[in-house]
């Protein structure tokens, strides 16, 4: 898993060095996980692929501005941009888009809009915060089991 600065030296540029390291091993059967911002970045490592990868699971994903100005100048080189949507869709054969539906940070809103321009569901999970540990989630089964159901699903 790389590890990417947060919050010095967050850019959208650094964050891409980091990956250029690790996308070599995108292939037809590998999966990314993104959360909160991590989704935004995928969608910009989407764009790029050389060849499309099976599942993308986006958690607590946003692009856009989140009103918030502290979030929003950190965020700003990672969703303050245009996203090709139909090249990010063809470079990933299926999206899982999880929100919470009282996340303090990033409004069920903008879950809503990332599935639609990903053209899939929303799955909203009950009083989940942000889906981090702050939240209660030191372990995901939910996600886990989504994750073995991808593995298992053949097209």
């Amino acid at each position: 898993m790389p590890k990417f600065s947060t919050p010095k030296k967050q850019s959208l540029q650094n964050w891409q060095k980091i990956f250029n390291e690790y996308d070599k091993y995108l292939d037809e059967n590998s999966s990314v996980i993104g959360h909160s911002l991590g989704p935004a970045f995928l969608l910009s490592v989407l764009e790029n692929l050389k060849q499309p990868i099976k599942a993308a699971f986006f958690i607590a994903g946003f692009t856009g501005s989140l009103n918030n100005p502290e979030f929003d100048e950190l965020n700003k080189t990672f969703v303050s941009k245009t996203f090709d949507w139909v090249k990010i869709r063809t470079n990933c054969r299926r999206f899982y888009v999880i929100s919470s539906d009282n996340d303090p940070y990033v409004p069920l809103e903008k879950g809503k809009g990332l599935a639609n321009n990903l053209r899939t569901e929303l799955i909203i999970l009950k009083n989940a915060g942000h889906i981090n540990l702050e939240s209660g989630y030191d372990k995901f089964n939910f996600l886990l089991k989504k994750i073995k159901d991808e593995l298992q699903h053949t097209e």
